[in-house]
Parts: structure tokens; C-alpha cells; sequence
């Protein structure tokens, strides 16, 4: 079991669930795992509700968690041009509203309790309509304005995912939602201690269970992973040993397909990648995908097994989103910058441009539709700031400003003492938040917000 000392200690050392028998399990399917609306055309509904979970099975009591219809990480699966519908029953002790993270959609459906929308307040009901304009990887996660943290600790996560109406030939389609969890020694949550930094948990799992959990598929097999991180606050790296993946979307839209760089990739808080993963022919062969904390912990543990497969052609990228600009006018663009500061150890205050988020401020930028922005976020913090842009993707560009990065991204790193510069075209009517994704910086008022109206 666990430590508190070893839990201060970090990961590299204490997490559960990657030492020990009885720790690498595949997870079952969720209930929730529902693909396309069900028959009556009414959709999804949803409770949100209290439910104890045992997160390790060496744990001597239960965490008192939240879950989605008493799933932990359910998967939604809708085909592209289908609308969604998603009915939230909140039973919890909290207002809730879900953001759907990295839809481009209605305003109005963005899921921001305070600014977009009244939470569902405890006992009460919020009905989502929207048909999602883009095909891809999508988070689901709570946002309210002052209250996303413990919501989002206590596991009220999900994935959405929009099917391509040609996806790729693949022999299995896996999401994989990846989470930290605070625990006490005796596999309790742990949620006593004030962490205005953002909370890091003592635990990893996968889809709600164990780490490493065990994938098989066909020698010369293809796969399709859909990692997303659900974390609080925990940036980390992916790393791929014994396989050779290829990206062929970020954040829910195409890239092109490519090897990461030294074969890993970043992974902050609301990020996502779509990868193609060819196995090899012989049977019985293995390959890890690890969370490189530390000295590297396995997430997922791929077998080859059974049957042989026929090879397959030529991994190729999937096709460019039309729907996205070919081209942003930088010359054009409507420029501000972003001062992100904050010290929690010396009581300063997180805030963008000198104040903490306020809805009943003016926005930062208030631009018409189709207006190009170039964003400047400088970083005066000693900490790594993730921020993610709602209802838009954006371009990482260069850094003279001569060019951007070859894929779109809703969510991007800013690292410590630096100044990264974002792209995008301003197209969708409506108040978007520009917000930290570590939640509890972004319930201490790390966030802005843009008008396009």
C-alpha cells in the first residue's frame, strides 16, 4: 500500500497500480460506451452521481468518486453529421456543466457554468443539443466557473469521439482516457489539502482501472489509439517502446501522419492524439505505451495474438479538415498579448494581463467573424501553463511569426519563462474562454475570454 511519504516522494517511486499481482487487467467495456443515438433518437442521459470505487485492489477502502451512470471514463461514439444529444442528471453535492472539449460548436452548448450557461444546480437537469461540426477526438469534462476542480478529481470525465464517415482500416479502435487520483494511504480519496498549484495524484489509471492494462490484437494488425489526458494537473510525456506510431490527428483534428519526434510526445491536461499503430507479424510480440514520469511507467501493454493478418497498405494520413482555414492572413491579424503570472508559495494571485478571470469584465479581444487573431501568451510564471481556446483551433506559430506548425491544436503548452505565439480565425459566434486546464488555477480565475460577435 501506499505511503504518505512515499506519495510526497512522487511518481517515479509510489504509484499504484503499476507494482504488484493483480495489477495489469483489461478494462471492460462502459455501458456508456453507446455507438451512435439510441433508436428513440432521445440520445444519451446522463447522471452524474456519487459512487464508491475501489481504484487498486490492494486499497483497503473505497474512493468516494463521481461517475457518469456509475461508469469512471464512459466512451460516447456518435457518426459525424449525427447530432448529439446528452441529457445531465446531476446528483452530486455541486452545480455541474460539461464542456465538450475541442468542439467547434454552439456557443451556447459550450458547457461554461457562468458564462455560457446556468450549472445544473444539485437535483436539476441540463439538456446538450449540437451536431459537431468536426469529426474526431473530443473531450468531455465539468466546467464551472470557480467550481471545475473537485468535480473533475473526484472523475467526472468522458470521451467523445465523432467518427469519420471513411475512417481508416483498423483491426481495433481503442480509447484510452488517462487520469491521476489523490489517495490517501488507505486508497481513500485524498482531497483535505489545498493545492492552488494544481493537484498531483499518487495514482495512474487507464479508462478508471489499473495501469498497465493488456491490449491483444493480430500479428500485422493495425490499431487506432485515442489517448486523452483527463488529469487535474499532471503534464507528462507519451513514449512508445517496441512500437513505431504514427500521428494522424491532435486535439480531434488531422496532422498528417508522422513518427513523433525520439518517439514520445507531450501530454498536458485536455490534450489529445489519434495514433496508427502497425504490430508486427510474429505472434507474441510486445510493445508499451508508458507515461514517461520518472523512470517511465507502462500505461498499456500491446500483445500480438492469434491469427495472422493480411498486410495492410501504406499508413496515409486522413484527409484535411475542409472546414478549417487553408491559410491565416497574419498581416491582417487582430494582435494582443497575454501576461499569464501567479505564485501560489508566495500568495500571488494567478492572473492574465493583472487580473483573475471575471465575466462581468470586458473580454480581451471583441472582434467580428472571420477576423484573424494572433495571440501572444508570455508565461512569467515558474510553472508550465496548458491553456486551451474554446469553440476554435488554432496554429502554434514560429517564432518570427514566418510560418506555423503543420497541425491544428486547442490546447498548448506554454512552458515557464517563454512566449508562444497562436494563429487562428475567429469564426464562431459567441464568448469563448481562453483557460488554464489545470483546474484548480483555472477556479482561482486563470482564464480570459474572447467575443466574436
Amino acid at each position: 500500500m501506499i505511503t504518505r511519504r512515499a506519495a510526497t516522494a512522487g511518481l517515479a517511486t509510489t504509484l499504484l497500480g503499476l507494482t504488484g499481482p493483480g495489477a495489469a487487467q483489461t478494462a471492460p467495456p462502459s455501458p456508456a460506451a453507446a455507438d451512435g443515438l439510441k433508436g428513440n433518437g432521445l440520445g444519451w442521459t446522463v447522471t452524474a452521481k456519487p459512487q464508491p470505487v475501489r481504484l487498486h485492489p490492494r486499497a483497503a477502502k473505497d474512493a468516494d468518486l463521481w461517475t457518469f451512470n456509475g461508469e469512471l471514463a464512459p466512451v460516447f461514439r456518435l457518426k459525424h453529421g449525427t447530432e448529439a444529444r446528452l441529457s445531465l442528471k446531476n446528483e452530486t453535492a455541486l452545480p455541474l456543466s460539461l464542456h465538450f472539449h475541442g468542439v467547434r460548436g454552439p456557443n451556447a452548448m459550450d458547457g461554461v457554468g457562468g458564462l455560457t450557461q446556468k450549472p445544473a444546480p444539485p437535483g436539476e437537469s441540463f439538456d446538450y443539443a449540437f451536431t459537431p461540426p468536426d469529426p474526431g477526438t473530443f473531450l468531455i469534462r465539468p466546467c464551472v466557473l470557480g467550481g471545475s476542480a473537485e468535480p473533475l478529481e473526484r472523475g467526472l470525465s468522458a470521451l467523445l469521439i465523432i467518427k469519420e464517415a471513411d475512417a481508416p482500416g483498423v483491426d481495433e479502435d481503442l480509447a484510452l482516457l488517462v487520469d491521476d487520483w489523490a489517495l490517501a494511504d488507505d486508497g481513500s480519496l485524498d482531497l483535505s489539502q489545498p493545492s492552488p498549484a494544481g493537484r498531483l495524484g499518487s495514482i495512474l489509471t487507464l479508462n478508471g482501472k489499473p495501469t498497465p492494462q493488456q491490449i491483444k490484437a493480430p500479428p500485422g494488425g493495425r490499431i487506432r489509439l485515442r489517448l486523452a489526458n483527463a488529469c487535474n494537473a499532471r503534464a507528462m510525456r507519451l513514449g512508445f517502446e517496441g512500437l513505431k506510431a504514427y500521428v494522424i490527428a491532435i486535439d480531434g483534428q488531422p496532422s498528417g501522419a508522422f513518427e513523433p519526434l525520439r518517439a514520445s510526445l507531450p501530454f498536458a491536461p485536455g490534450s489529445r492524439y489519434d495514433l496508427l499503430i502497425d504490430l508486427p507479424p510474429e505472434e507474441g510480440q510486445a510493445g508499451t505505451v508508458m507515461a514517461m514520469i520518472g523512470s517511465g511507467f507502462p500505461l498499456a501493454e500491446i500483445t500480438t495474438e492469434g491469427s495472422r493478418r493480411e498486410a495492410r497498405p501504406p499508413i496515409a494520413p486522413l484527409p484535411p479538415n475542409p472546414k478549417l482555414p487553408d491559410s491565416i492572413k497574419l498581416q491582417n491579424a487582430l494582435r494582443r498579448d497575454l501576461v499569464i503570472k501567479g505564485d501560489p508559495k508566495a500568495n500571488a494571485p494567478w492572473t492574465i494581463n493583472g487580473a483573475a478571470g471575471d465575466p462581468s469584465a470586458a473580454p480581451l479581444v471583441k472582434v467580428k467573424p472571420g477576423t484573424p487573431v494572433v495571440l501572444a501568451l508570455k508565461n512569467e510564471t515558474g510553472f508550465v501553463q496548458p491553456m486551451h481556446l474554446h469553440g476554435h483551433s488554432f496554429r502554434l506559430l514560429h517564432a518570427l511569426d514566418d510560418g506555423w506548425e503543420p497541425y491544428w491544436l486547442d490546447t498548448v503548452l506554454v512552458p515557464e519563462g517563454k512566449t508562444i505565439r497562436i494563429a487562428f480565425v475567429a469564426d464562431n459566434p459567441g464568448d469563448w474562454l481562453l483557460a488554464s486546464t489545470v483546474m484548480e488555477r483555472f477556479d482561482a480565475g486563470l482564464w480570459t475570454w474572447i467575443e466574436v460577435t
